[in-house]
């Protein structure tokens, strides 16, 4: 009785671990064998029955072992099979999926994460020479910036700013040294960016556009040595402003329909006959557009007539020139939500244009989607998720001194349990989108195109910047609503819609590309079963068919096991406070692989179609990754102690949003039965993680209204001068006095509390204070002073009825303002 029970657990026992470590054909054979030559010596086992079993262990090792008899009889039929139902891809689905490079996100598709590895990577940092960019040229393009008089009264950037960022090289950020351009890094690119978003959005767009998506990025890549020595130098200083046109008002996210195109013939360019394009376009939304020097463009290319000698249709084209030239219309623009940053439409109707305006010439022709995507790769990486870290540094900053200046039942505002749960909202997700930002310029500056990582920070940094955009504007009230100058919020809230929208929208990169793209570019063998069909190679598609079943039967096992042990005791590297999170990351990669498989396996080709579902997997990957992000920065950065309210916040607030993720998938599988498996197997235990703890968001809060380490390196690289005439840096300033002025603050309530002091106005309290020698004249100074700046901190612009105030009734009310509230102090 007793070998019964446990004949078959040892059975069970050897399986399992032969699956989670991933044991190849070999060992399972031998362990197979040896469990039949056990049941064969121990037990009473009928002769026919440990005869079938002998028979059953020789064709499995037949089959495990010996690869060409394998290949023929079991892997051919599927084979068949598999090259039948393989879903079509489109053409600009298959360039986008070759486009790019994978990166680490591969590491969390295999279910065991090389942390190591991670932990390894070189972390982003500045040179001298571009820490001194960062220190000189930007900070002092910031100080000439006012982005309520650029948005209210100019719609754009005054002249002076215009001259400076195009002869200190700003729109040359990633244009090479060797063609006059500064040759920074991506890093430095996104700290560039982020400190000018800090100040002024309309100049952020203006410098980004250039170094993105755009005609210098193609050239540097893709350009002619002709078109590189003529455009990039021009560029590089400043002489050209460029935009690139892609999106058509039939065509926006499916750029394969593009309706704009052109036709190969022959026509006149300066005088001589050539060979060239006949284009017809008409495109909108195109940033710079209205005052761009040169264009870029996106089209369909056909060759009726053959003269480039290949086929008829040719694909997708980019071309660049003049905007002078001869049909070319631009010049209107768009309003973009009360944004000032130059955008509008531009058309074209037969013109003109010489072949070698193609970029990269009749060598790529028919290449320009892959051209595009491979560039938005790295460019997507960049300017909008710089821009929302700017959003989450100058929210945290100038949100958290707020919350300590505003006072309400004699109590700062930012002490009340409900301010603080959206203050620690809007420190984690900064310190998480930072960490996830540094991580993925790291990639950069190794060489990377990483297409997935792009899509995951591009959606996840802008949605967390209308989060905290949301808290804050939350925490300000009326603050935050009363447009002018003093609202630092108002603008940035108003234009959230804007990154949401553009370089891929927010809901298309979320329920198709993620992990629509990742599924097959990040997993171990998609990808090679996919190519193994196309090149029509069984012994690749075998290869790669029994890797996969191996791989998802260990990730099976390891879900199961990882899930009643919560991870602990895996082996990880790193100091005490990140190791139990790596366990954790690790055991929701292996039950990520497992749910991944599951769902191509059963869903198969509608799964491109179940976009909610496949919108989910996507946030595990995406949570899985900035969390390991998150992290790498605290090591990176010397794990400092007053920084692990946000480790935890972020990393809890992950964990919880990564196991929702997950039970939603489970919830809404459609195979209810395996669903059901995959639940036991992913959560054994039941959902047994919590979201961030209350004392947590205290703790992040605290550091948010209180100067310090921790928040000084949660906010770096934030525009915020010290100064009490600029809007960002009088509430440092503010938030200081109004602590040091706290004691004081202390004294007079206790002498009001044993009725020394009259409960009269302010200035009466104060002056008895002073009489009664509670306070010194010096003190009394500094709550006056305190006072005064506290006023205007939380001071709300109003205008004429007809909102046509110029700049110097403007400057004449502040200070007739700043004067009534001193003799009020006094």
């Amino acid at each position: 009785m007793t070998l019964a029970i446990v004949a078959p657990l040892c059975a069970v026992a050897i399986a399992w671990t032969l699956a989670y470590h991933r044991a190849n054909g070999l060992a399972w054979s031998l362990a197979f064998a040896a469990g039949v030559a056990a049941l064969q010596a121990f037990t009473a086992a009928p002769a026919a029955l440990v005869t079938a079993l002998w028979i059953a262990v020789a064709l499995f090792a037949a089959f495990s072992v010996v690869k060409p008899l394998r290949r023929a009889a079991v892997t051919r039929p599927i084979f068949g099979l598999y090259k039948r139902i393989l879903p079509q891809v489109s053409q600009t689905e298959q360039e986008a999926l070759d486009a790019g490079s994978v990166w680490w996100d591969a590491d969390l598709f295999t279910g065991r994460p090389d942390w190591e590895k991670l932990l390894a990577y070189p972390q982003a940092k500045l040179t001298a020479e571009e820490r001194a960019f960062v220190d000189g040229p930007v900070e002092q393009l910031c100080a000439m910036l006012d982005e309520w008089d650029i948005t209210h009264n100019r719609m754009d950037l005054p002249p002076e700013a215009w001259k400076f960022i195009r002869e200190k090289g700003f729109l040359g950020i990633i244009i090479p040294k060797a063609y006059g351009g500064l040759g920074f890094s991506a890093y430095a690119h996104s700290e560039i960016v982020t400190k000018i978003s800090t100040r002024s959005g309309t100049a952020a767009v203006t410098v980004m556009v250039p170094n993105s998506l755009g005609p210098a990025e193609l050239l540097i890549h893709y350009g002619t040595d002709a078109q590189k020595n003529h455009y990039l130098p021009r560029l590089a200083k400043g002489l050209e402003i460029p935009c690139f046109a892609l999106t058509s008002p039939e065509a926006g996210s499916d750029a394969g329909s593009i309706p704009d195109f052109g036709i190969v013939c022959k026509g006149l360019h300066e005088g001589r006959e050539v060979t060239g394009i006949r284009l017809t376009w008409d495109k909108r939304y195109i940033t710079l557009g209205p005052v761009a020097t040169i264009l870029g463009l996106a089209f369909k290319l056909f060759d009726p007539d053959r003269i480039l000698g290949g086929e008829e249709e040719l694909g997708i084209t980019l071309a660049l020139g003049p905007t002078s030239h001869k049909g070319v219309n631009i010049g209107r623009r768009h309003i973009p939500l009360n944004s000032a940053f130059m955008n509008g439409p531009t058309t074209g109707k037969d013109v003109f244009i010489p072949m070698d305006w193609v970029i990269g010439g009749t060598a790529q022709v028919g290449r320009g989607w892959r051209m595009l995507v491979e560039c938005l790769a790295a460019g997507r990486s960049i300017s909008l998720p710089s821009m929302s870290m700017a959003a989450g540094k100058i929210g945290s900053r100038a949100t958290g001194a707020y919350a300590r200046i505003r006072s309400q039942f004699k109590t700062p505002i930012g002490k009340f349990e409900g301010v603080q749960e959206p203050l620690a909202r809007i420190g984690g997700n900064t310190y998480l989108m930072d960490a996830t930002r540094r991580l993925t310029m790291a990639a950069l500056d190794l060489g990377e195109k990483p297409s997935v990582i792009s899509a995951i920070c591009k959606y996840h940094m802008t949605e967390r910047m209308r989060s905290i955009l949301a808290d804050a504007m939350d925490i300000h009230g009326g603050k935050g609503i009363c447009m002018g100058p003093n609202n630092y919020l108002g603008r940035a809230w108003e234009t959230v819609p804007i990154a949401i929208t553009v370089e891929g929208a927010n809901i298309l990169t979320r329920s198709m590309i993620i992990f629509g793209q990742g599924a097959i570019r990040c997993h171990p063998f998609v990808l090679k079963e996919i190519e193994s069909a196309g090149k029509n190679d069984l012994a690749a598609f075998d290869r790669a068919l029994w890797g996969h079943m191996a791989f998802t039967v260990s990730n099976a096992a390891r879900s199961l096991w990882l899930g009643l042990t919560g991870g602990k005791g895996i082996s990880v590297p790193g100091p005490r406070e990140t190791r139990r999170y790596l366990q954790l990351m690790t055991r929701f990669s292996s039950a990520f692989a497992l749910l991944a498989d599951a769902s191509m396996f059963v869903i198969g080709g509608s799964l491109k179609r179940k976009e909610m579902i496949s919108a989910r997997l996507g946030d595990i990957l995406s949570l899985l990754y900035m969390a390991s992000a998150t992290v790498k920065r605290f090591q990176d950065e010397g794990c400092q102690k007053e920084d692990l309210p946000l480790l935890t916040w972020a990393m809890h607030d992950s964990f919880f949003k990564l196991q929702v993720a997950m039970d939603g998938v489970l919830e809404n599988f459609p195979n209810r039965f395996v669903a059901a498996m995959l639940r036991v197997l992913a959560f054994p235990k039941g959902l047994t993680l919590d979201a961030p703890r209350d004392a947590w968001a205290k703790r992040v809060a605290e550091i948010l209204i209180t100067p310090g380490a921790a928040r000084d390196r949660l906010t770096e690289g934030a525009y915020a001068p010290q100064r009490e005439d600029d809007v960002i840096g009088r509430l440092d300033i503010a938030m200081q006095a109004v602590i040091d002025a706290d004691p004081i603050e202390a004294k007079l309530r206790r002498a009001a509390k044993e009725g020394k002091l009259p409960q009269r106005t302010l200035a009466e309290r104060r002056a008895a204070a002073l009489a009664q020698g509670l306070i010194t004249a010096a003190e009394l100074e500094q709550l006056n002073r305190t006072e005064r700046l506290r006023r205007e901190v939380i001071r709300v612009d109003d205008f004429d009825h007809d909102l046509s105030r110029g700049a110097a009734q403007e400057e004449a009310w502040q200070q007739e303002t700043r004067r009534k509230a001193a003799a009020e102090s006094l």
